[in-house]
């Protein structure tokens, strides 16, 4: 149908698409997702081969600076405000390799990634302002050589999206709530300091935006209301939020499923380890059907080493899967090498598994994490969708060693569950998502 294949704006443009209508989706019996962090797509498959990556943005417009004007060379990697030292003073006003100078075992600064800040950064699609409002400088240039990785051979086997977009603008927070809701949450009675902007007082740069906008919606990082939270952000936490998410469309038709999270069970214990566990990466935690006591997170919100017993004794018809933090690749915590270990672990799990055979995995990220990426996000409502990111699909029924130019954000992957075991989407983003069927070739068995 020609009509899968145009950017679905509305509705009435992308009526809902039926299991009927996509012959041999129903093969589909596991549909698993590993979400990880914070990495936009030229920074990790800017190199990919036949991908529209780097050698394709030679001539997308330079780094600007307050003034408009492109730098000559720049702005120097700053780790905090000092400058780092492990790079160049002068890095050319272009794409860099990260690799020269950071090896992909060790952890390398944050960079900023704030709603309104990641709009000024992509400046109505010139994506000119990431190096000026950066708090890591002219690292947001910079990318990663993966190639021999397990990321980059899991790409080459099976199919890799190149044109897949965060779906909304900024962090994590958001667009963890966007992976299962679509939607932005509420918080209508939020104090006044959460709605300012901050300023350092000596540079006069914004270096935070609001986490709450002014007509009361949640857009950057705060903790949930129930427990486990972080503690040293006890104050201000989101209150309980009523949408409807998709455990609860799958719920509803009595599909099985899962949120497995690396560290969860010593976050709810109140242990303090070194695994960086972040708890506003938790979006189920954030609802009240989800609250502590109830029989829906007893039975659907899992510490991940359930992930591995569970593929073994009844694995979830739809399962999440989130790496504790020293595991996700977020800058700062986490390393490139880490990550690829996580995510070879669970692949190859999978692909040993008695579940392999009628499985589709997805790997891909929460947002771009302050990272530049030379394609404009296409505009489609106030939250997004936001910068491009990598997102690889893996399974028998994947199309091989395929790049897949179909353009998607992080709702395609709730059509495609809602396609598949036939929900009702959760917003309108959703409904007019399209719903990864590229990456697939059902025929073949």
């Amino acid at each position: 149908m020609i009509i899968l294949r145009l950017v679905c704006l509305s509705l009435l443009l992308c009526p809902a698409i039926s299991l009927a209508q996509v012959k041999g989706l129903d093969k589909l019996e596991h549909i698993i997702v590993i979400y990880l962090e914070n990495r936009s797509f030229d920074s990790l498959f800017g190199l990919f081969p036949g991908a529209n990556g780097l050698t394709k943005a030679r001539h997308a417009p330079p780094q600007v600076d307050a003034n408009g004007w492109p730098y000559q060379n720049l702005p120097p990697v700053l780790d905090g405000k000092n400058r780092d030292l492990r790079f160049p003073n002068e890095l050319a006003n272009q794409p860099f390799d990260i690799g020269q100078y950071v090896a992909p075992d060790a952890k390398h600064v944050d960079l900023t990634h704030r709603f309104f800040i990641h709009q000024m950064q992509i400046n109505a699609g010139r994506n000119d302002r990431f190096a000026q409002l950066s708090s890591a400088g002219g690292l947001t240039l910079g990318y990663f050589d993966l190639s021999g990785s397990a990321l980059w051979n899991y790409a080459k086997e099976y199919t890799l999206a190149d044109n897949f977009f965060q779906a909304a603008f900024g962090g994590s927070f958001l667009n963890h709530q966007w992976l299962i809701c679509a939607c932005t949450p509420e918080f209508k009675e939020a104090p006044p300091e959460m709605r300012q902007w901050k300023i350092d007082a000596v540079t006069g740069r914004q270096v935070s935006d609001p986490s709450v906008t002014s007509d009361g919606y949640a857009v950057g990082t705060i903790q949930p209301f129930y427990p486990p939270f972080a503690a040293d952000h006890a104050d201000n936490r989101l209150p309980p939020q009523y949408h409807a998410t998709i455990g609860d469309r799958l719920s509803e038709k009595n599909i099985t499923w899962a949120w497995y999270s690396g560290g969860w069970d010593n976050a709810v214990a109140g242990l303090e380890t070194k695994d960086e566990f972040q708890y506003h990466h938790q979006p189920f935690g954030f609802y009240a059907n989800y609250a502590p006591g109830t029989a829906a997170r007893n039975e659907h919100i899992r510490d991940g080493s359930r992930f591995f017993n569970d593929l073994q004794h009844g694995f979830p018809q739809v399962a999440f899967f989130k790496p504790v933090g020293r595991k996700n690749q977020h800058p700062g915590y986490s390393t490139i090498l880490a990550a690829d270990q996580e995510v070879k672990e669970l692949v190859e799990a999978v692909r040993h598994s008695p579940i392999w055979s009628n499985s589709a995995i997805i790997i891909t990220y929460d947002e771009y994490g302050g990272f530049w990426d030379h394609v404009a996000p296409p505009r489609i409502d106030r939250w997004g969708p936001g910068t491009r990111i990598p997102a690889i699909i893996i399974s028998p029924y994947a199309k091989r060693a395929h790049v897949d130019h179909t353009q998607y954000d992080t709702t395609s992957i709730l059509k495609l569950i809602e396609t598949r075991f036939g929900l009702e989407p959760l917003s309108d983003r959703d409904a007019g998502a399209q719903p990864l069927l590229g990456a697939f070739e059902f025929k073949r068995r």
